[in-house]
């Protein structure tokens, strides 16, 4: 396992999941406040425009996949985005913990690939800053299908690839400015430097969506914010 202030190479999140749950767990105390902190709070306007769009399919039953600490699920809850249940399941126990002192309900450990729920289960899946650590995205994409009711949508908000003049300037941030930015507030500096290096090793958003297609659903577009530094993709069943 590494070190407190050691990176997390991407291609050691692919062989070693475990090892990513454990640094997620590690940061679990501070998760929030760094978020909110590194993006002057942008992140809550994101998860809520995340939100929005669910609301407007008017679901029945939502999964929240790697729910974290519980701010998608919560917010669910706030716009009333169902009409009977939102349930949350991540990989990392010390996370789902913070979510339940904040108060989420219906939350379990799950592994994405291997989901305890039966076939179309559920109206919407959403994954917010989460499928950039599946060891497998392909397979993770196909059982967020196979959970899906027959005019299910699932909805992917992530970090992308930002428009081609910031490309450089941006992943320079990430790779150098945030990880030392990430000291005042974690001392698990290593766990930012996985994140710079994650989302500039992720697929690109048509590359995304291609891959949303492969995986069984009938459509797939994107909205990107903040110029493409992330995007919003939802992929109809």
């Amino acid at each position: 396992m590494p070190a407190a202030n050691q990176a997390v190479p991407d291609d050691l999140a692919n062989q070693h999941p475990e090892a990513i749950s454990a640094m997620f767990g590690r940061v679990a105390p501070r998760y929030d406040l760094m978020n909110h902190a590194m993006g002057a709070g942008i992140d809550i306007y994101w998860r809520w425009k995340l939100v929005r769009a669910v609301r407007a399919q008017h679901p029945a039953r939502v999964l929240d996949l790697a729910a974290g600490s519980g701010d998608v699920l919560l917010e669910i809850q706030r716009q009333k985005a169902c009409t009977e249940v939102v349930a949350g399941a991540d990989f990392c126990l010390p996370m789902l913990q913070i979510a339940r002192g904040k108060k989420a309900v219906n939350l379990l450990v799950s592994d994405g690939l291997r989901l305890p729920f039966p076939d179309a289960a559920f109206d919407a899946v959403t994954i917010a800053f989460g499928l950039r650590n599946f060891v497998d995205r392909l397979a993770g994409l196909r059982e967020m299908r196979r959970v899906l009711r027959p005019g299910g949508r699932a909805y992917v908000l992530e970090f992308s690839h930002p428009v081609a003049w910031l490309a450089p300037t941006y992943f320079w941030y990430m790779r150098t400015i945030m990880p030392k930015y990430s000291r005042l507030f974690t001392p698990e500096e290593g766990a930012y430097q996985y994140l710079g290096e994650s989302i500039k090793a992720f697929l690109p958003q048509p590359k995304l969506a291609k891959m949303m297609l492969d995986a069984g659903f009938s459509k797939a577009n994107w909205t990107n914010f903040a110029l493409g530094i992330v995007a919003l993709h939802v992929a109809e069943v």
